[in-house]
């Protein structure tokens, strides 16, 4: 495969623009369709990079855009549902028009970001949605790999970013599901993983769980976020009783920070059962050493962080 032509979904978002950095760095040519090119323009500056206005669930304009290029990344993903925005139009119904452009357009490779956890049995709708976009993806026929992180944090993020908004404003934090445990991966190892796959023929059928090096419940995440922010806050820990009752409070209110269904999601522990993939030569990211500089009271501060965040440095 040459260095050229890499269609990537879901470009513009938060792993997106991580994994563009990183193809450009690698040399090769990014196309990114988007739906408001304005929201794009962090990408515009990259050399090599263009950036289309798009709508990227039209099957023809999926394989227009797919035409004589070399691979798709699929990064495209919700975790709330929201009017048309619903789980199975944008993790099922897009893949399937993925794939059929793929084949239609002769495009070989295909690589595609699911989640940790899913499955069919999952507790959730989000899991289970991608879930059916993975089988799809394996039954494609192209030469595919499915990477499946655990929660995803950095500069960008809404995890860690969020609770350390509440921990500014509030001074208790209500916190349902405090031992729900994960395992989070730094947005620039998935991002490194995704490149280093793509000539790979090595990961062509494979699936990857990608996670950090460390394990937490909810509870230890939180106080780990309050102590770097400076805003260390008391934990009222929720039962699954009353944390049913604050996320369907807070899934009808603008930014939905829980729904049901996240919580749902939560039932199922989001950690690995084995070391990060041996194949991507590359040993995963620890909370400690990259969340100080962007949660810390100090951080923030320069206007060259965008610049450094999106050429992965």
């Amino acid at each position: 495969m040459n260095q050229d032509g890499i269609v990537v979904l879901g470009g513009s978002g938060f792993v997106g623009r991580h994994v563009v950095a990183k193809l450009v760095s690698a040399g090769y040519r990014v196309v990114v369709p988007t739906r408001r090119r304005e929201e794009a323009k962090h990408l515009i500056l990259l050399p090599t990079v263009d950036v289309v206005e798009q709508d990227v669930h039209d099957p023809s304009t999926l394989e227009r855009l797919f035409a004589d290029r070399a691979a798709v990344i699929n990064l495209v993903g919700i975790l709330n549902e929201s009017g048309r925005e619903a789980f199975d139009r944008v993790h099922v119904e897009l893949t399937r028009k993925v794939i059929a452009a793929c084949h239609k357009a002769r495009v070989p490779r295909l690589l595609h970001m699911s989640a940790l956890g899913a499955g069919a049995d999952a507790p959730s709708r989000y899991l289970v949605s991608k879930a059916a976009a993975e089988a799809m993806v394996a039954a494609s026929g192209l030469a595919w790999t499915i990477f499946r992180p655990s929660v995803i944090f950095g500069r960008e993020d809404r995890f860690l970013n969020m609770f350390a908004g509440l921990a500014r404003m509030l001074p208790v934090i209500a916190l349902a599901s405090p031992k729900a445990r994960f395992q989070p991966v730094y947005v620039g190892d998935v991002a490194h993983c995704f490149v280093r796959a793509i000539n790979d023929d090595v990961t062509f059928g494979a699936r990857y769980d990608l996670c950090g090096p460390k394990v937490y419940t909810l509870q230890e995440l939180v106080t780990y976020v309050g102590e770097v922010t400076g805003a260390v806050r008391p934990i009222l820990k929720l039962g699954p009783g009353l944390s049913s009752v604050m996320a369907t409070a807070l899934e009808h209110l603008p930014g939905k920070m829980l729904t049901r269904d996240n919580l749902k999601s939560m039932r199922r522990d989001n950690v690995c059962d084995h070391s990060f993939p041996a194949v991507f030569g590359l040993a995963p990211t620890a909370i400690e050493t990259v969340a100080p500089s962007y949660l810390s009271p100090t951080a923030r501060r320069s206007p060259f962080d965008r610049y450094r965040a999106e050429s992965g440095r």
